[in-house]
């Protein structure tokens, strides 16, 4: 009778493990389709990648990442990561905190002598990465007169003799790519590294992210897409830079889907620290939305389990990220097609019948307070 029972439990075990696997290569072979259907050979595309439990259930590519030479885009193609890039900027703050060499709640004035003290002394960092600053956006200080790429330093220019703020600190949620490029001069003026030095040595090469890199003007980068834009009409067009696109800590990390899985499993491993801890005290509640927030370059829904967002959004690329660290679930979708965020919508409709994989969370709703 004991052999019978460990039989039929044996019998069990190996249909859940067939079953899943199967379920698996259902899913997978379903993204395929949806690659091969909707995104054209000839034009920009995506790398969509899966994780569930630390296997990659899905890495998956489809589309040029270069027009003019026609490279194919695969798993080491770098796209820019726009607003996904925040969540590097604010691990490079951390990373300075947990050397004792900054304070989340100092003011902005330790930082920046050259701002004034109206503004300075009443912000923080901590009002600064979760977007309760009320700081001017850099875009709406920029003349018509402007002729070329605005960096970050530009950005500290333009801010330091501004006086008043949107509104009082950490009494609203304002989104601000503004805040973001002064985190980056804030990583720049305590390393006393420029900032892309900074993050290749403290945290992208330590965590083997070998193909991810803070961009800069005229300098040449192995596999690095292009962003290009569809018009109405079906037309592409190069739409790989603008004015704007330049500012490092707002935007300008490039990465690729086999570095973000990367990436992501170093977090799950609380590593280079534990996110998931800091995020519990470094978060600001939207009281018009019960049960979300944002902290350290992610948008937080409180469902059960947590789930954390984050897009990007620049000129010719299109990026969305959704991780569910209790269930060790990362859904990934990098584009270098502007305005292509819809077709995440798509691939969640594909994950819909795997009920681990489907977030819970309106991620769009997040997304438009990027915006």
């Amino acid at each position: 009778m004991g052999s019978l029972k460990q039989n039929r439990a044996l019998v069990c075990l190996l249909f859940t493990l067939i079953s899943g696997t199967l379920q698996a290569q259902s899913m997978a072979s379903r993204l395929d389709r949806l690659l091969a259907q909707r995104i054209s050979g000839e034009g920009p595309g995506v790398s969509i990648g899966v994780v569930r439990k630390g296997k990659v259930l899905y890495a998956g590519t489809a589309g040029l990442a270069r027009a003019d030479t026609q490279e194919k885009i695969s798993l080491r193609t770098t796209f820019r990561m726009a607003s996904v890039s925040k969540q590097f900027t604010a691990m490079g703050i951390l990373l300075l905190e947990q050397e004792g060499k900054l304070k989340l709640t100092d003011p902005l004035n330790r930082f920046f002598p050259e701002f004034r003290t109206e503004l300075a002394s009443r912000i923080t960092l901590q009002h600064l990465l979760t977007h309760t600053s009320g700081i001017h956006d850099y875009e709406e200080l920029m003349d018509s007169t402007w002729h070329r790429q605005i960096l970050d330093e530009d950005v500290v220019k333009l801010l330091q003799d501004q006086t008043q703020t949107y509104f009082k600190p950490v009494t609203q949620f304002r989104y601000s790519n503004s805040g973001f490029c002064l985190l980056a001069m804030v990583v720049q003026r305590v390393s006393g590294q420029a900032y892309g030095t900074f993050m290749k040595e403290r945290l992208f090469l330590p965590l083997g992210l070998k193909d991810t890199f803070v961009y800069e003007a005229g300098k040449t980068y192995p596999h690095r897409a292009l962003g290009y834009t569809v018009t109405d009409e079906g037309n592409t067009q190069e739409s790989d830079q603008s004015l704007t696109s330049a500012t490092r800590g707002d935007g300008c990390v490039y990465t690729s889907l086999a570095d973000y899985f990367r990436w992501y499993q170093a977090l799950q491993q609380g590593k280079p620290l534990d996110l998931n801890k800091k995020l519990q005290t470094v978060a600001f509640a939207f009281p018009e939305l019960p049960g979300s927030g944002y902290g350290l370059g992610w948008f937080i829904q409180k469902t059960s389990p947590i789930e954390l967002f984050h897009s990007g959004t620049t000129s010719g690329f299109s990026n969305v990220v959704i991780r569910i660290p209790e269930k060790d679930v990362l859904l990934v979708m990098f584009s270098n097609r502007a305005n292509h965020h819809a077709f995440f919508n798509e691939v969640l409709t594909v994950l819909q019948t795997e009920p681990d994989l489907k977030p819970q969370m309106n991620w769009q709703t997040f997304h438009r307070l990027t915006n």
